[in-house]
């Protein structure tokens, strides 16, 4: 009996634990690319780069930010790299999306958020993987 109250203590333990890994990883995406996207609206003021390279560096400041996100968020996991990097990419792309929007004044749902979202989660599912895994083989 004992141990069955003690297992279930540590699952719930571990849930928390996973919860807050995440949230502290999207909460260090989010950190991360408002000060990128301002660093980068400060080069666009005073420099003459093409619009054409500005998606793809917008893409950049994503990816960079979902990776800072995951490391940092499961700095201290072991295991589920995968699942938790993944969540960390998605919530962090919609809160991103939501964000940008307001400060933007319009919200625009087409492709271009589906395939956001989507590259998100798949950057953050490998990050996840990449992060984890390389604790374990220092460890």
């Amino acid at each position: 009996m004992r141990s069955k109250i003690k297992s279930k203590s540590l699952v719930k333990k571990e849930k928390t634990s996973l919860i807050s890994h995440i949230i502290k990883g999207t909460l260090t995406s989010l950190c991360v690319s408002l000060i990128l996207v301002l660093i980068f609206a400060f080069l666009l003021k005073f420099t003459n780069i093409s619009d054409s390279m500005i998606n793809p560096i917008n893409q950049v400041i994503k990816g960079v930010s979902i990776f800072i996100g995951v490391f940092l968020g499961l700095k201290q996991s072991k295991e589920l790299g995968l699942v938790s990097g993944l969540l960390i990419g998605f919530i962090y792309t919609f809160l991103a999306f939501v964000i940008f929007s307001i400060l933007s004044g319009s919200f625009v749902f087409d492709v271009t958020l589906l395939t956001d979202i989507v590259f998100g989660s798949i950057i953050g599912a490998i990050c996840g993987i990449i992060c984890v895994n390389v604790k374990k083989s220092t460890n």
